[in-house]
């Protein structure tokens, strides 16, 4: 293996355990002169003209290089792969993209599309690739990070699931080692060893979170991020620092970013252990039983859009009296305003199978974007155990927290950032922003060959749910797939009582099927196959069409409900008429689905009272509801990610007078 490759940064390097991408917070003037150079960049020097030629010339040398020997193309890639990408323009690029390209050819018997090309080259610029789905994504990383590894560069590409990560790994395992590399894998259940191994090799494929988690948890055990006066300092003093998981953050490929770096960046990570405090049952039970007596809107509000509840002053004076006969904790102000605060929470915003769901006598977190259980994940500030009371569940011990980290800090701490997914234009600027990174939209193997019903809106979900069940059996008899996508565990369940009343046979797909999630997906490209996913069906895997699927119109995305981001409604249709296949989208929204109530109530109200005893509305409705709906949720959103990175900026700042920042 070549020595690892230095990059040559402006902003230099991080003093610490290992290299990485000074972390600072740039001032208000300075973010707004690089949006605007960044912005007059684009529109003077595009960079998708450049990428294509690039490609172009790639495919043009590949033919070239089939009469050289195995070995030959081994030289030719270690001579040629570290200049090229210390260079990091699309014009050095050909040459090492040729290389992969035929590496790729004869090691997996692939050969690589001119969009596959123009995708690697943009992730080796250090750019977000906007690729549609079924676009060949796993190959387009692989070509980059192959070209990485073989130019000494320590790789990670970065999936949404261990089951991706495995897959990918696996699948490009055999061009790695043609090129005399080798692939590493890291899941959260390995022991530290064998994750330092996987970390060793050029590249990693590993998750968001497990990646993450292991970040904090070398910075716990080297003592923080130091300075260069106390690293200094500890050496002076003979302090011999632990062995660390990771060698650095190098060079990160991410796969489906806008999931990864936007949706999940309202959350910061915590590392946690046991508190050894056991949680008081009693306790919990008495603050859900005080909950249960307040009133919405006499005693507490409710921000649906933002997901938040408010005591006011008479909800807190009701507090103070009805708990003046409990002892312990319910005689401090603060400590029996948080607990009512809490159970309140747990009751009115947290609902069983749409924000969590049970399994195993354990409370999982469900993730909204892609309908996934979080692994590993709880609420803080005991509004987990909060939510085991209320299901009459053991309680779990709290945690203490260790270290924590958003996604935009750790993620802008590497030396060079790339992405890929099907979905990112509408968060450009964001990304920008953060992250530094270029959306380019890479175009189309094949033209799309997508039709789209005109969508519609019903008065009621009840109404709802028929119409969506009638599409669904005039589709299944005409001999096509139909993939019914839904926003939570919830509806998919009510959506499956209502294929089960009409008989029709059909597969769920949700938070409690995680684990088979691969095989379901497999088998919903079958004739008539019926299967109702939440968003995870839109993420990662590939829906494979039987032969003569194609011939009957292709799979069928039926959508029962718009998402807040419009982002996810993309990814979900973007399912069907993959690779130039045809395909159908419907979509069916009710005029009292959850998402219309919380983020446009006035307009919501108004077309009830007009259209009073009507069962369906008129379409312009709802694509006023919709724009409305989530553009509202896009700016609280972008606002909650700007806090969470603001506040752990500060958290960070306050630490460091320590001389323990993460």
């Amino acid at each position: 293996m070549s020595a690892t490759l230095t990059l040559d940064l402006p902003e230099g390097l991080a003093h610490g355990a290992f290299p990485e991408r000074r972390d600072r917070d740039e001032p208000l003037h300075d973010r707004l002169a690089r949006a605007v150079l960044w912005r007059t960049r684009r529109l003077l020097r595009p960079a998708l003209p450049r990428l294509r030629a690039a490609a172009a010339a790639a495919q043009g040398q590949a033919a070239a290089l089939q009469s050289l020997s195995d070995h030959e193309l081994r030289l030719r890639m270690a001579a040629a792969a570290p200049a090229a990408v210390r260079a990091g323009r699309a014009d050095r690029l050909p040459a090492v993209l040729a290389l992969a390209a035929e590496g790729a050819r004869r090691s997996l018997s692939m050969q690589p599309y001119p969009t596959q090309l123009m995708g690697a080259a943009a992730l080796l610029e250090g750019r977000l690739a906007e690729m549609q789905t079924g676009e060949g994504k796993t190959l387009t990383a692989g070509l980059a990070a192959t070209v990485a590894g073989a130019a000494g560069l320590p790789t990670h590409v970065v999936t949404v699931n261990e089951y991706l990560a495995e897959r990918d790994a696996t699948l490009m395992a055999p061009l790695l080692r043609f090129f005399g590399l080798s692939a590493g894998l890291v899941t959260a259940s390995m022991p530290a060893a064998r994750k330092a191994e996987g970390y060793a090799r050029p590249v990693t494929w590993c998750t968001n979170q497990t990646i993450v988690f292991d970040y904090l948890r070398d910075r716990v055990a080297s003592g923080g991020r130091a300075s260069l006066a106390q690293e200094q300092a500890r050496q002076l003093l003979g302090r011999t620092p632990q062995p660390l998981l990771l060698r650095g953050l190098h060079f990160a490929i991410v796969d489906e970013a806008d999931s990864i770096l936007v949706d999940e960046a309202r959350t910061p990570l915590i590392l946690s252990e046991l508190s050894g405090m056991r949680p008081e049952a009693e306790v919990y039970a008495q603050a859900l039983a005080l909950a249960g007596t307040l009133q919405a809107g006499r005693h507490f509000d409710i921000d649906a859009a933002r997901r938040d509840l408010q005591l006011n002053p008479e909800g807190l004076a009701a507090v103070r009296g009805r708990s003046d006969a409990l002892p312990g904790v319910w005689k401090a102000a603060r400590g029996r305003e948080q607990l009512a605060a809490q159970a309140l929470r747990a009751l009115h915003l947290y609902q069983r199978d749409r924000d969590y769901v049970v399994i195993d006598g354990q409370v999982q977190i469900v993730d909204e974007y892609t309908g996934r259980v979080l692994e590993g994940r709880s609420w803080e500030g005991g509004l987990h155990q909060m939510i085991e009371a209320k299901e009459s569940l053991a309680l779990t011990e709290p945690a203490r927290t260790l270290a924590r980290i958003t996604f935009q800090r750790f993620f802008g701490r590497y030396l060079r950032l790339a992405g890929m997914t099907g979905t990112a234009a509408e968060v450009g600027a964001e990304l920008h922003a953060v992250y530094r990174l270029d959306v380019v939209p890479i175009p189309t193997h094949r033209p799309e060959q997508r039709r789209a019903l005109p969508p519609m809106l019903l008065a009621t979900q009840a109404l709802k749910w028929q119409r969506a069940a009638a599409a669904v059996a005039a589709q299944r008899q005409a001999e096509r797939p139909v993939l019914v996508g839904t926003r939570s565990v919830q509806a998919s369940e009510q959506m499956s009582a209502r294929l089960h009343a009409e008989s029709l046979p059909h597969q769920v797909l949700n938070a409690r099927q995680d684990r088979e999630e691969a095989q379901i997906v497999a088998g919903a490209g079958r004739a008539g196959q019926v299967t109702v996913a939440t968003n995870m069906a839109g993420r990662g895997t590939d829906i494979r069409l039987d032969e003569g699927v194609v011939r009957h119109g292709g799979l069928v995305v039926l959508q029962t409900e718009v998402h807040d981001s419009a982002r996810i409604d993309r990814q979900l249709v973007g399912r069907c008429a993959r690779q130039g296949d045809p395909g159908l989208a419907l979509l069916f929204c009710a005029l009292d689905d959850e998402i219309f109530g919380a983020h446009c109530p006035l307009l919501q109200r108004m077309l009830q009272a007009l259209y009073s005893g009507r069962d369906e509305l008129p379409t312009a409705w709802l694509v006023l509801l919709r724009w409305r709906a989530q553009h509202h949720a896009g700016r609280l959103h972008a606002r909650a990610r700007r806090r969470t990175l603001r506040s752990d900026r500060q958290l960070d700042a306050l630490l460091g007078f320590a001389g323990n920042q993460i």
